[in-house]
């Protein structure tokens, strides 16, 4: 199934962690904390690629400064992640996010003890006044 324009790529998804973590950056910074690929760094040419492909799908904004531009996330990291649990629920899951909790149940992914926990997070939350929604918004 080819990816939707919202989804990002493992390299994509990498490149915007390193800006969500570090901040704004050039090209030479984003490379430097990229994790090598078959013990080589990743060509400087690849990460200005990607950043490009990022900036057309309006992912990050970028400035020249001197003579280098500088990358900044326009995508938040949480709407990131709302868009991939979109993602995996509608597709690995017909659209049912109880099935999702339950396979990570199964999995031993989220054991009762964790689950429990999240119960009282979403009740305290509810109590102080918190707008919880459900995966897909609005749902309660």
């Amino acid at each position: 199934m080819p990816r939707t324009p919202q989804q990002l790529t493992p390299l994509e998804l990498e490149i915007m962690n390193i800006l969500w973590e570090h901040g704004p950056g050039n090209v030479q910074a984003v490379a430097q904390h990229l994790a090598p690929r078959d013990g080589e760094p990743l060509a400087y040419t690849t990460v200005q690629t990607m950043l490009n492909v990022l900036h057309r799908k309006g992912k990050v904004r970028r400035e020249l400064v001197d003579r280098a531009y500088v990358y900044t996330p326009e995508l938040k990291r949480r709407e990131a992640r709302g868009a991939a649990v979109r993602d995996l629920v509608d597709r690995m899951f017909g659209g049912s996010a109880e099935s999702l909790v339950m396979g990570l149940l199964e999995t031993d992914q989220l054991t009762p003890e964790r689950l429990k926990a999240l119960q009282e997070k979403l009740s305290a939350a509810k109590a102080a006044g918190a707008k919880v929604t459900g995966i897909r918004g609005g749902k309660k």
